[in-house]
């Protein structure tokens, strides 16, 4: 097993260790023109699972090493608008879904619970990538993306080759997670509270897209994002079952709401905090509004593989359209340096 200390120094595969010690990159900002035209739009597909019809975007040469990537709450798979071309670029077929609840991604049946819980939507991205015929692929998100990706490296590792987490290790310890934490903690968690009560998820039906908007700004201090980047994602938020699934993550999460049977068997193994074994780089945004950036080395247990922990300056939450090159360059690496079995 490999602390986030000695990371930089022993990882075991290509030019990780090189690359960790260099200063990380910072994105500038780009000025915002009055005249720049319409935003670009990521085209989205559609495939079937056994409970999901899912949405996602995907460009590069189709017989490339195949690099899923996931978004958070409350945004949308135009958090890679930049980042997906650039790994497409490079060769890779990348895949971009939206989560259950977002954008056109919908359930098969009516029946079917809205559940939220971490165990579900690592398996939407298991079915996924069966239904894509994805043996193994690189994953990386942030927020709920990142965590489905840390449940499928966790409970599959040979279908992982690598895995970017920022926030680092996000499998949610449910029992420490109900218990309260200090006011300074929590603060930037305000919405979770919020959504255990019937007033919130009356104020989640009537204002999503203001709910967001606050978030945006919370989670990301120093990004400049402007009217039509916002109302570009919050399309994806017009989605039947969007406050079903978002309160059930939540109300779940804090123990105000049982798994659902399904998922006994994956939440019981999540539940002891299994081991990331797959080659990892983690990352935090210096200015995260949501969770404080660190070292890495609370997390470091939970690697068990070659890990590396990278700072970006500048950057909150949703990292990887704040920071689209370092984003990108993190899953490119490891995709470059993976061990391919196909």
């Amino acid at each position: 097993m490999m602390s986030a200390a000695a990371g930089a120094a022993g990882l075991s595969f290509g030019g990780l260790a090189n690359a960790a010690a260099a200063p990380p990159r910072k994105d500038p900002a780009p000025p915002v023109k009055p005249d720049r035209g319409p935003l670009p739009v990521m085209a989205v597909r559609q495939v079937q699972t056994d409970t999901l019809d899912i949405g996602y975007h995907e460009t590069g040469p189709a017989d490339g090493h195949p690099v899923i990537l996931l978004h958070g709450f409350p945004y949308d798979i135009h958090s890679y608008v930049e980042v997906a071309p650039l790994l497409a670029a490079q060769g890779y077929r990348v895949i971009v879904p939206h989560l259950r609840g977002h954008g056109s991604t919908r359930f098969l049946d009516a029946a079917t619970p809205r559940s939220g819980q971490q165990a579900a939507i690592g398996q939407d991205l298991l079915d996924l990538m069966d239904a894509l015929h994805i043996p193994e692929a690189v994953l990386a998100g942030y927020d709920w993306g990142g965590r489905a990706a840390c449940v499928v490296a966790a409970l599959r590792p040979s279908r992982v080759v690598g895995l970017v987490s920022v926030n680092s290790y996000l499998i949610q310890d449910i029992a420490k997670a109900a218990n309260p934490a200090p006011a300074k903690v929590e603060a930037g968690f305000w919405y979770q509270f919020y959504f255990l009560t019937e007033r919130g998820r009356a104020g989640l039906t009537a204002n999503r897209d203001d709910i967001a908007r606050i978030m945006w700004e919370g989670n990301s201090p120093t990004w400049r994002f402007d009217g039509p980047t916002f109302s570009r994602a919050a399309k994806a938020f017009d989605n039947p079952d969007y406050v079903e699934v978002v309160l059930h993550s939540y109300r779940h999460r804090l123990g105000h709401a049982p798994g659902f049977a399904e998922y006994g068997k994956q939440e019981a193994i999540l539940a002891t905090g299994p081991v990331i074994k797959v080659p990892a780089i983690t990352l935090d945004g210096i200015d995260d509004g949501v969770i404080r950036a660190t070292d890495g080395s609370a997390s470091a247990a939970r690697f068990g593989g070659p890990r590396v922990h990278r700072q970006i300056p500048g950057v909150g939450h949703n990292l990887p359209q704040e920071a689209p090159q370092a984003f990108a360059d993190a899953v490119a690496e490891l995709a470059r340096n993976g061990k391919w079995r196909t």
